[in-house]
This record gives structure tokens, sequence and C-alpha cells, in this order.
């Protein structure tokens, strides 16, 4: 079985759609294996952000990922990685499929609902980041 790393953001936390989210990901047959909620520090998001720093938006995702609490979430099923990506959409929620989380819950291209790993190696990384005894 692949596993697959997903946050949701901030601002569907606001909207208070954490469990829309949640029963979609089950319904589409995801497996939660490991689940948690934090509000993230500076330092933590800077970290896990890494890979864009020195990008324009490096600065205005970092501060918008760590101004309320988050959901992070290891989802498990065969073909994971691809199949969460589809299930997510388009990172520009204008631009995602009509059902997708993103088109759903997504605001704009920084609040789009959702953070999901994009490569194998990405998320064990991410999910090594996130769910480790510091985190």
């Amino acid at each position: 079985m692949e596993q697959t790393l997903l946050l949701i953001k901030p601002n569907v936390v606001e909207d208070h759609k954490i469990g829309k989210v949640i029963s979609l990901l089950e319904e589409k047959g995801l497996l939660i294996k490991d689940m948690k909620m934090e509000i993230l520090t500076r330092e933590r998001a800077e970290g896990f952000y890494d890979i864009h720093n020195g990008r324009p938006f490096f600065h205005p995702l970092v501060d918008f990922m760590t101004h309320g609490p988050i959901v992070e979430m290891v989802l498990e099923r065969e073909d994971c990685l691809q199949y969460v990506r589809s299930v997510v959409g388009d990172t520009d929620p204008q631009k995602a499929a009509e059902g997708t989380i993103r088109r759903l819950y997504g605001r704009s291209i920084t609040q789009n609902a959702v953070h999901a790993s994009d490569s194998i190696e990405n998320a064990l990384k991410e999910i090594q980041y996130i769910f480790s005894e510091c985190g």
C-alpha cells in the first residue's frame, strides 16, 4: 500500500468544512492512517515549504499556513499519491475539475483548501516531517 500526506489548510478549518473534506476522502476509498491538528509555528512552516524558499509566494504562503490550525493526515491505498492528486484537483481552484476538493473549498491558489504531496519521495519526507517526534 502507498501513503501520501494531505494537509487541510486554515481556510477550510475556518469555514468549518473539515468534516466534509474527510467524508469526501473516505467516500473515495482513502484510508486515514494517521491524523492530527496543529497550528504550525513559523519555523515549522518555513521548514515544510523550504523547497519554495526564494519564490515570491513563499512568505505569503508561510503567513497563511501559520495563521490558524491545520489538519494533517497520512492517507493510504493502492496508487495513493496519484489518486489523491486527482481527488484534490488543480492548484488553482478555478481550474480544478468539478467535485474536487480544491474546486469545492478553495478560495485562491494560496488558499486552495489542501496541500497534497507531489511525489512519492516528497510524501515520505513530508510525512516524516509532520509526524516526527518533534512535530
